[in-house]
């Protein structure tokens, strides 16, 4: 599949770049636009409609039994079917020409580090650096090692000891207490976070190592003071991508706020089922569509664009209650994102919204290794807000005075991630 799209795409540039006449060149383009769309469609969603379609009909008396594929996903489908579509589309609105290097293509499409998650590169930012030639830079390779140092810490002690507590929790939601459901949701709201911007860190600390710059994917999105916000620092790369190919593409924001209001549904429900083939994504997609309507509305989803607090120690009284009013917003809609179900999601909630929520926690774990955990995510979320002007949280750590403090938190980091390995949990962002 990866080298199926890869030469598709390669062979679809130079056809467009050679093309006598704007008739042509058009054909092109969507030759490949739809046959990319096709088989993500036919690979990731085929199976969900004729479901879909059969519990429709099943719900009006009719009886179909569908033809299902028998496949596994291909891995990294979703990244590097957009790949090749932003580098197909940028060609085709004249902003890059077309690469006659197929290797150097090649390596554009499937380079390692952010082949399966992320994140999602643009032609136009990633080609010039592969075709540049690099030396070896010592200071930009250390930094490089810092950052992926951070991404392991994130994942492995804080995401995969978070990930312990939530799959118990919400696999298990009908015999907690509404107080431990919340607990859950705090634990897979970290679980994520950490998961793929950890993911990212590595990524980006790994190309780092070979003179690449990556697209910067997070910039602490827990620290955003309303959903607009939020969805500027999270999972960068795609919201950017789906800002430039299809937002921009369906007017914008020049139409009008009825034509901002449409354009920002139809974004919001597109990104959610592109990360699966579940209603529960859907369903995600559309609550943080609403959730930034009144920003939409009241012209007011740019007025936060630096960082909370630059520049000082502590938020204003203002600033906090935004951001935890923006937390509690973006955890409610991450019950849907991890339910199996909308129904589980449903009842998830109802549960949490019952007499149970005044209720002690009716968890059966060890306390002291729960204990544990949320310390380590406090001590998290403090580097992550001291650090938050910068690109990743521990990056401005050499401008310590003392070397030695500095080795003391890095063999810290070290000894950590070492005492925690061996409950490792899968990449959530591998799945999609």
């Amino acid at each position: 599949m990866l080298i199926f799209s890869t030469l598709l795409d390669y062979f679809t540039g130079l056809k467009m770049a050679g093309s006598d006449s704007l008739k042509q060149k058009k054909t092109w383009f969507w030759l490949s636009v739809i046959i990319n769309l096709g088989f993500l469609c036919v690979f990731k969603y085929y199976n969900f409609f004729a479901s879909s379609f059969a519990q429709f009909s099943a719900n009006i008396g009719l009886h179909v039994s569908p033809w299902t594929l028998k496949v596994i996903l291909p891995v990294g489908i979703s990244f590097y079917t957009f790949h090749g579509l932003s580098y197909v589309i940028d060609i085709y609105k004249n902003k890059i020409p077309a690469e006659r290097n197929f290797v150097d293509y090649s390596l554009f499409v499937s380079f390692f580090p952010l082949l399966v998650a992320g994140p999602i590169e643009r032609a136009t930012h990633l080609l010039p650096q592969i075709k540049t030639k690099r030396a070896f830079d010592y200071y930009k390779a250390v930094d490089g090692l810092r950052q992926i140092l951070w991404g392991l810490f994130k994942k492995i002690v804080i995401a995969d000891q978070c990930a312990s507590y939530a799959n118990m929790i919400f696999a298990n939601s009908s015999v907690y207490t509404g107080s431990t459901l919340i607990l859950g949701a705090l634990f897979f709201s970290f679980q994520i976070y950490c998961d793929f911007s950890g993911y990212s860190d590595i990524a980006l600390g790994v190309a780092r190592l070979f003179g690449i710059e990556l697209l910067r994917n997070f910039s602490f999105p827990y620290f955003s003071r309303d959903v607009a916000e939020f969805w500027r620092r999270w999972h960068i790369s795609l919201s950017t991508w789906f800002r430039d190919y299809l937002y921009v593409p369906l007017g914008g924001s020049k139409g009008g706020t009825w034509m901002k209001i449409r354009n920002t549904f139809i974004i919001f429900l597109v990104s959610g089922f592109w990360h699966g083939a579940n209603w529960t994504f859907i369903v995600w997609g559309f609550l943080n569509a609403l959730f930034i309507m009144p920003s939409i509305i009241l012209k007011t989803n740019r007025s936060n664009l630096e960082i909370v607090a630059k520049g000082k120690l502590l938020p204003s009284l203002t600033e906090l209650v935004h951001i935890v009013l923006t937390f509690m917003m973006v955890v409610f809609a991450w019950i849907f994102f991890r339910a199996n179900s909308v129904t589980h999601a449903l009842n998830y909630i109802s549960k949490i919204f019952s007499a149970s929520l005044f209720s002690p926690f009716n968890l059966d774990v060890n306390r002291t290794q729960l204990f544990e955990t949320i310390l380590l995510v406090i001590l998290f979320l403090i580097i992550e807000w001291l650090g938050r002007e910068n690109p990743y949280a521990i990056s401005t750590l050499p401008k310590l005075q003392k070397r030695a403090y500095r080795m003391a938190f890095y063999y810290l980091l070290v000894f950590l991630i070492f005492l925690f390995t061996g409950k490792e949990q899968q990449f959530i962002y591998f799945q999609f």
